[in-house]
């Protein structure tokens, strides 16, 4: 049965004239070849499926055209435009049918595989290419690129850029983004960033290649070096600029400059993509400024799925599970579709507020009602949900009957749950789960450890202490920053990073002696170190980065200014106390973002209530 589509496709075709290049009659081969008419080429890009597009070809050989590479040419094309398995085996039938493909064809050919699942297919095709005799051109590196990339096959990238160097195309406005990408998707950003630097003149694409390279790389500072340097050069950013501008300044919880951006999009209506104000968003979610986040998801003419599920992770990481859950009412009583981030969100809000049942039944409306697939964050959310709230056994029950094999963070997930409820015998069952798939992260031993500790169980301590010292696993060192007047300044536990490190640590010192007069006692059972004393345990938990970068909060920031940290990992429990003492002390607001979520310190309160 013919579609209605296809119908009038056959319809159009059979009445459709051929011209020849001789007077043969229809009815016998042609001595010439035939040129097809420009009815017939521009039916082609008209089709919607791979059959209408074999009715047309279907044509071609009857009427002798089907070796014509101007119509092969177009099949191709539209073959590879969105590309699927059938339509690109379909492809590459009618490119083996052409006895000398030009470069043009290849590169169709090879964008169709670079684009889908099958890259590794343009790799093979270009080595025939090359054998044949073809010279690749600006666009077939391109693809190529493009290939080597989602294959993170490095040593075949760095090999299509040394012929790409070899023909003088390396510095091409085309390849040298791909190049720049390449390096990146194959976790070589050093090869990427030389690249961008020899580009005597580097364009916008460039500049947004780099750049999201920076940003997705975890180096913000340089991601928004090179947005100034790019505001220097007189080119004018884009959409992309303004989107990885923007996460940078959420990676280093940088306000001000997330501020000065804002102003900047405004300015240059950069506020009517839907993408920048959900970048917005979770900028000013990100930076502690949830009133700000608000505004800009309210002053939206058009709000699709993302925006509302930013806003929805906005109000879940900073405590207001309440609220998150309104706003999923609200967006479906806007009548847009909830997806995976939303209820990710959901699920988190429902965690960090103990709400077990409702948990479990965001989780099943998910997968019974939406239809949506749990990922590892799903199952992560559900342990998190669950070992939170006490429920340790059922919460190992829930990974074991996983219908996925677990991942050494969800058994993290657990480990965690079972310190916080001083659970040791449960931690130790979790942690050979652990050990079973990766016995190589120092951040696993230290929590069993502190939990060891707590317990004196020291015999434990120390063997944990001895297995990480064997085994290489180190710690990932605690460090926290801190935004003053535009400029993003770091601190590691233990040290100071310049030279006002001394200054510092004799302020922090002052510090501890006003916080021990009004009830501030260092909880050192969180020092697992058996053989030190006291004292020396008080030292070590005195220069958390966390406590460093608020003290330098205080000494450079007008009083009644809130003081907004980041961390690189989960806040302690004796840092957490001090920062309760260090709002009620001085009248400060103090927003601190941990791996985890944010921590709102007020008067001597915090908002997460403890239960973190």
């Amino acid at each position: 049965m013919v579609t209605a589509m296809a119908a009038p496709i056959l319809q159009c075709i059979s009445n459709c004239p051929t011209k020849l290049n001789t007077g043969t009659p229809r009815h016998e081969s042609p001595a010439f070849p035939l040129e097809p008419s420009p009815y017939l080429l521009s039916l082609i890009p008209k089709c919607t499926s791979l059959r209408e597009l074999k009715q047309i070809q279907a044509y071609t050989i009857k009427t002798h055209l089907h070796n014509c590479t101007t119509v092969l040419t177009k099949l191709i094309n539209l073959c590879t435009s969105n590309p699927t398995i059938a339509s690109m085996d379909h492809a590459h039938r009618m490119f083996d049918q052409i006895p000398q493909p030009d470069i043009i064809l290849f590169n169709t050919m090879a964008r169709g595989y670079a684009r889908f699942d099958d890259p590794l297919r343009a790799i093979l095709l270009f080595s025939q290419v090359l054998c044949s005799g073809l010279l690749p051109d600006d666009y077939t590196f391109s693809s190529l690129l493009k290939a080597c990339a989602k294959l993170k096959a490095l040593q075949e990238g760095k090999q299509v850029h040394c012929l790409a160097v070899k023909l003088g195309v390396s510095d091409n406005t085309y390849v040298c983004p791909t190049l720049i990408n390449m390096y990146t998707a194959c976790n070589d950003m050093d090869a990427a960033r030389r690249v961008f630097d020899k580009i005597d003149e580097p364009c916008i694409v460039a500049y947004n290649a780099i750049i999201t390279s920076c940003a997705r790389n975890s180096r913000p500072n340089e991601a928004l070096a090179l947005f100034r340097e790019l505001q220097e050069s007189g080119l004018k950013p884009t959409d992309v600029t303004m989107l990885v501008a923007l996460s940078s300044c959420a990676l280093l919880g940088a306000l001000d400059l997330g501020r000065w951006i804002h102003e900047y999009v405004k300015k240059n209506g950069f506020d009517q993509y839907v993408k920048v104000n959900t970048a917005l968003i979770d900028m000013y979610a990100k930076c502690g400024s949830l009133d700000d986040a608000v505004s800009v998801f309210r002053d939206m003419p058009r709000r699709d799925t993302q925006a509302w599920s930013a806003m929805i992770v906005a109000y879940a990481t900073h405590g207001h599970g309440s609220q998150a859950m309104s706003m999923l009412e609200e967006m479906k009583r806007a009548n847009v579709q909830p997806d995976e981030i939303t209820f990710l969100g959901i699920l988190y809000a429902c965690s960090h507020n103990g709400l077990v049942e409702e948990g479990y039944e965001y989780f099943h409306s998910m997968t019974h009602e939406y239809g949506i697939v749990p990922s590892i964050k799903h199952y992560g959310c559900m342990v998190d949900l669950l070992g939170r709230a006490g429920r340790l056994e059922e919460a190992y029950k829930f990974i074991n009957e996983l219908p996925i094999k677990p991942t050494p963070i969800l058994w993290r997930t657990l480990l965690s749950s079972c310190s916080s409820h001083g659970n040791v015998e449960m931690g130790k069952q979790v942690i050979q789960r652990i050990f079973e798939l990766d016995d190589s992260h120092g951040g696993d031993y230290v929590i069993l450890s502190n939990l060891c500790s707590r317990n004196e169980r020291w015999d434990d301590v120390n063997y944990l202490r001895k297995k990480m010292v064997d085994k290489g696993a180190v710690k990932v060192p605690g460090c926290s920053s801190i935004e003053v007047n535009n400029v993003v300044h770091e601190f590691f536990s233990g040290e100071g990073v310049d030279s006002t490190s001394t200054v510092l640590h004799h302020a922090l010192d002052e510090l501890v002696k006003e916080l021990k007069l009004v009830g501030y006692v260092p909880d050192t059972s969180v020092v697992y170190y058996a053989d030190i004393e006291e004292e020396e345990k008080e030292m070590v938990l005195r220069y958390h980065s966390e406590k460093l970068a608020i003290t330098y909060g205080l000494l450079n920031t007008p009083p009644g200014t809130t003081i907004r940290v980041v961390k690189n990992l989960r806040v302690c429990v004796d840092c957490h106390n001090a920062a309760k003492f260090i709002s009620l002390i001085f009248g400060r607001q103090i927003i601190l973002r941990d791996v985890q979520r944010f921590h709102h310190f007020k008067d001597g309160e915090c908002s997460c209530g403890d239960y973190w």
